[in-house]
């Protein structure tokens, strides 16, 4: 099993999920409703200005081939007559449905987030422009492939077609899209490999002026970089695919289960008569669907993989004003690149620059021990956006695969199913290969060339499987050592780096429900995935029952748990709106992971391990009567039921959203995956409320059937519109609390039976 190192970097790619995007700029740009006209009279408006003639008339010209129809969920599907034309409709769909996102995704991506919300952002901005630079990206857009280029093209028309069109919109600062921009975002993944570069540490070196030695930049231990505890709320996602042996039709089966930020994706179709027809989930201003699937295959990511970060330790001399490092039996120089970081002021704009150091590796992030530390990782956004992209259009596992050879997916896995019948999984796919005798868990030493990559694994070389004998495949987030049944491969034949995180209590779980499953269908395959088993309690309760046993009955605890120990005696484990033991638990194992945080951190030890392992009989039975003392507090009785506590609310389209306990909100009765829950729905957010409000896990979630004709079935956290105003804000919103599913309209002829809306952009 894998050191803290990796645990940490999973955990701050779940803090900047949880509140990266949240810490953007609350009041959102004027939102225009589907329907709002958006005619051709209005390309003398306010952004028509900012295009020439021949510009506008191009836009135009793309946008009459180009149809949307929208559905009676609001769910745009966009036929063009080639994916650029595709391209161009997606995005401007997307824009129509909430424009404040996209615009925000890519303010961020190309670091200039301090320019709307002030200098508390600049370090977020130069870790983004450690990678991220306008004539870098220019150079790149100009040497890709033609097919990419008119994609990039297409995406940039679509969206400023959209502002020429709806002059009422005020962005908060793009008010331009260059083709070159769709690099600087060219993976969907919630957390790119670039956020897990620590911002605290960053800003320490960088903050003065860096010096050879770190006398001046203290230490920052990788296990305290997450400002959330070890263990914050679960990103990442349930992948599951079913074989045809075990389905009732034998068409096999995919579950696709991202466990996200609520809104992070909304749900679109996108098809042209090049061979585009894909649905599915995409991050807000991108144009390719990144969770799907198309009539032939389908495809779901899960964060984790292997190693895919490496940390140098740089030694630093400084002569003449100038810094070298040593590599081998040499010095080099270091490489400087002056960085401006504007941002905004009550009196207006400011800047500040920033000189970042380079060595061979990557940039320099941190000090450590009187080293520098630069950072590796991949960096191809070029080939990132061909497989984002060419995945969407693959025809069978051949041309999926030739896909993967491309190896730029970094932060995923891969679990995949497709109507020839057959499943797969990829875990990992961009694996840099190692000297094995390095600890890659920690920094190695720079100056040693023994610690170069030397190149990537072939797709071959990874932890993968096709057509499983087991008949089934589930990724959780959790190692590939389990999950496959009888299939499940021995890690112990592959380099410790190709898999970094451990079981988890989902990955547990998710065996448990399909060892067993046969006859599945759509219906069956999604009863699966919302079954209610909490598998984190089980070693929980009968240990806590055990410890209240063990009290004399001079002990006060004896009487005043009395009542709670029965409780979660008699409990199945099981959650539901009416439990009050579900409740009770939940409660009880937040109480025990705040207090075991700190330990677990320092052990190294995921938190819900620790207590489940490490926790005293006192620790348990005291955090059963503070849980009990502040149910009773916050809602009159610890006889709480957990719909009256767990609940779903979306009050605006503001990206920060802010919960009310005064307003009206829906029970959901499944939990966070921390406690073994598959279908999840946590709380990221700092609670302001005495009740829980969700904001982050089940978010886009869809069965899919590939038989001679595709069938599918979905369901969306709230709606598809970012507009309260829109009868698509919140139009799912029962149904997801439910798990209740729609069905998906994939084809044409049904997309019209229950059409809303059929319209060319800018109509």
């Amino acid at each position: 099993m894998q050191t803290s190192r990796f645990l940490v970097r999973h955990a701050l790619r779940a803090a900047f999920a949880c509140s990266a995007v949240a810490t953007l700029a609350p009041v959102q740009a004027a939102q225009a409703p589907a329907s709002a006209a958006g005619s051709t009279a209005a390309t003398a408006g306010l952004h028509a200005a900012s295009f020439s003639p021949a510009e506008l008339a191009r836009m135009k010209a793309t946008a009459g081939r180009v149809t949307i129809l929208r559905d009676k969920w609001g769910i745009p599907h966009v036929f063009g007559k080639t994916d650029a034309d595709a391209a161009f409709g997606m995005l401007y769909a997307q824009a129509e449905d909430d424009f404040n996102r996209v615009e925000m995704n890519f303010i961020n991506a190309m670091g200039r987030l301090a320019e709307v919300e002030g200098e508390g952002e600049i370090w977020r901005d130069l870790r983004m422009k450690l990678y991220i630079r306008p004539d870098d990206m220019r150079a790149k857009y100009a040497a890709s492939p033609a097919y990419l280029k008119k994609l990039m093209d297409a995406w940039a028309d679509g969206l400023n077609w959209y502002l020429v069109g709806h002059p009422q919109v005020k962005p908060k600062l793009l008010t331009r899209f260059e083709p070159w921009m769709a690099l600087s975002f060219s993976e969907g993944s919630i957390g790119g490999d670039i956020e897990e570069i620590d911002l605290k540490a960053l800003e320490a070196f960088y903050g003065k002026a860096p010096v050879a030695a770190s006398a001046v930049a203290p230490k920052v231990a990788l296990a305290e970089l997450s400002n959330n505890g070890f263990d914050p709320e679960p990103t990442g996602s349930n992948g599951f695919a079913i074989a045809p042996s075990r389905t009732a039709d034998g068409h096999a089966l995919l579950m696709i289960n991202p466990h996200t930020s609520f809104y992070f994706r909304p749900e679109i179709h996108v098809v042209s008569d090049e061979g585009l027809d894909a649905y599915g989930a995409v991050t807000w201003g991108q144009f390719f669907v990144y969770q799907g699937f198309n009539q032939h295959v389908g495809w779901m990511h899960t964060s984790g993989g292997g190693d895919v970060i490496d940390e140098y330790l740089e030694t630093v001399v400084e002569r003449g004003g100038k810094f070298f490092y040593k590599y081998g039996a040499q010095e080099r120089p270091l490489r400087s690149i002056d960085i401006d970081l504007s941002y905004k002021t009550a009196n207006g704009m400011a800047s500040r620059s920033v000189t970042a150091y380079f060595t061979h590796h990557g940039p320099v992030i941190r000090s450590q021990d009187g080293k520098w530390v630069s950072v590796k990782l991949m960096d191809d956004p070029v080939h990132a956006l061909e497989q984002s992209y060419g995945r969407t259009k693959a025809r069978n596992y051949a041309e999926f695969l030739k896909v993967m050879q491309l190896r730029t997916n970094s932060s995923n896995n891969t679990v995949y199913a497709d109507g020839d019948g057959n499943i797969a999984y990829f875990h990992g796919n961009f694996i840099p290969r190692r000297d094995t005798r390095f600890d890659w868990t920690k920094p190695v030493d720079g100056s040693d060339p023994a610690t170069e990559w030397k190149g990537l694994h072939e797709v071959n070389e990874t932890i993968t499987l096709f057509n499983p004998k087991s008949g089934y495949i589930s990724n959780t987030n959790n190692w590939p050592c389990t999950g496959f049944g009888e299939s499940s491969p021995d890690c112990s034949k592959y380099p410790a780096y190709m898999w970094s995180l451990p079981q988890n209590a989902r990955g547990v779980h998710a065996e448990r429900v399909l060892h067993d499953a046969r006859g599945l269908d759509l219906d069956g395959l999604i009863a699966k995935a919302y079954d209610s088993y909490l598998t984190a309690f089980e070693p929980l309760v009968p240990a806590v029952v055990k410890d209240w046993e063990a009290l004399t009955d001079a002990d006060p605890r004896k009487a005043r748990l009395a009542e709670q120990v029965a409780a979660l005696r008699g409990w199945d484990l099981r959650w539901s709106a009416q439990s009050v033991p579900t409740a009770l638990a939940v409660y009880w194992g937040q109480d025990m992971v705040k207090a075991a945080a700190p330990r677990a951190r320092a052990a190294a030890i995921p938190v819900v391990d620790f207590i489940q392992t490490r926790s005293s009989p006192q620790e348990r039975l005291d955090a059963l009567a503070r849980a009990s003392d502040k149910l009773a507090a916050d809602f009159g009785s610890w006889k709480t039921p957990w719909g009256e506590i767990n609940r779903f609310q979306r009050l605006s389209g503001d990206i920060a959203l802010q919960y009310d306990d005064s307003k009206p909100s829906i029970p959901v009765p499944f939990t966070s995956a921390v406690w073994g829950s598959l279908a999840s729905f946590g709380m990221s957010a700092k609670q302001a409320t005495k009740r829980i409000y969700g904001d982050r896990g089940n978010s886009f979630v869809a069965a899919v059937e590939f038989g001679p004709r595709v069938r599918a079935k979905s369901i969306l956290a709230g709606g598809e519109s970012g507009d309260p105003k829109s009868p698509h804000f919140s139009d799912q919103a029962e149904m997801y609390a439910r798990g209740q599913f729609k069905d998906v309209l994939f084809y044409k002829e049904d997309i019209e039976k229950q059409l809303e809306r059929k319209y060319h952009p800018g109509e």
